[in-house]
């Protein structure tokens, strides 16, 4: 057999145990596609995920009122200029998609929504976070801390919020006729057309409304199972890794967590304002005007 074919069946022979041994800590070790409960308060079940959300809350109000003291300075310290950078970089970037006039009221929950979902995607990073807890009859281990955004009922509960507070801006400073017409109205300009083929033109955009319509409730699942699904799929790779070889192999996996982090947490906050900024945002608009 010649060195090549022996290269080949060595390299196939090793990409298979690694598959095989991904697979097999997947299934022994990998992490709960749902939050473990922990204990019940008033009737109600405390899951680790929500254990999590507490501690990195309070966490974060701690570190923010330590970056910034209790009044903020005119010239400010390097961990409160941290802070105010990391505010005006998500307003400059939020600011061209929903608008002039809309930045002010959705800022607050542009920045806490991107700032809440970055801390949970990073804190799986953290050590002590899905590696120590108790162990139930069945030998497997219930630990105490999960990622929040990790948790499907987490995100879907965020994607509750997004969809709710755009419902509220769009009827509040857009007004139920324009969202109407937004979503059913005919859009072609008579004055191009023809009166019979305008007049057809509204079960066409009628229908293109209903067809809309679908695509908006489809958000609360698109918004909650994306983020989840590469958060949970990045739990289960790191535990994988940690599983095959605990040194060295997982450090990589770190890296690419904390980037795939960002950009969930970016892409969340990014569609809510784009949802946002499309009914709202008439910049553009005036500015041809």
């Amino acid at each position: 057999m010649s060195f090549f074919r022996k290269t080949l069946l060595f390299l196939g022979y090793t990409s298979a145990t690694l598959v095989l041994s991904t697979q097999s800590c997947l299934a022994a070790d990998g992490v709960s596609p749902s939050a473990y409960e922990l204990i019940k308060l008033g009737g109600f079940p405390v899951t680790n995920a929500m254990v999590t959300t507490w501690v990195m809350a309070l966490g974060l109000i701690i570190v923010i009122r330590l970056a910034v003291g209790g009044k903020p300075q005119l010239v400010p310290t390097r961990s409160q200029a941290i802070v105010e950078s990391v505010v005006e970089g998500v307003r400059s970037t939020m600011e061209p998609i929903v608008g002039k006039r809309m930045i002010g009221p959705t800022f607050p929950l542009l920045l806490c929504l991107f700032v809440y979902i970055l801390i949970h995607n990073w804190s799986g990073l953290l050590p002590g976070v899905g590696t120590f807890g108790h162990y139930d009859e069945h030998g497997h281990l219930l630990y105490y801390f999960r990622p929040a955004t990790s948790d499907l009922n987490t995100t879907l509960a965020l994607a509750v919020i997004s969809f709710t507070t755009w419902v509220y801006f769009i009827f509040r400073y857009e007004g139920i006729k324009s969202v109407m017409f937004h979503i059913f109205g005919n859009k072609a300009d008579r004055k191009e057309v023809s009166f019979i083929i305008y007049f057809l033109l509204f079960f066409i955009f009628f229908g293109v409304g209903l067809i809309e319509c679908i695509s908006i409730l489809f958000r609360l699942v698109s918004l909650s199972f994306r983020l989840y699904g590469n958060v949970f799929g990045g739990e289960n790779l790191l535990t994988s890794m940690h599983g095959l070889f605990k040194y060295i192999l997982p450090v990589p996996f770190y890296f690419l967590e904390v980037l795939i982090g960002l950009i969930q947490a970016f892409v969340f906050t990014l569609l809510t304002a784009v949802y946002i900024g499309l009914m709202c945002n008439h910049d553009g608009e005036e500015h041809a005007h």
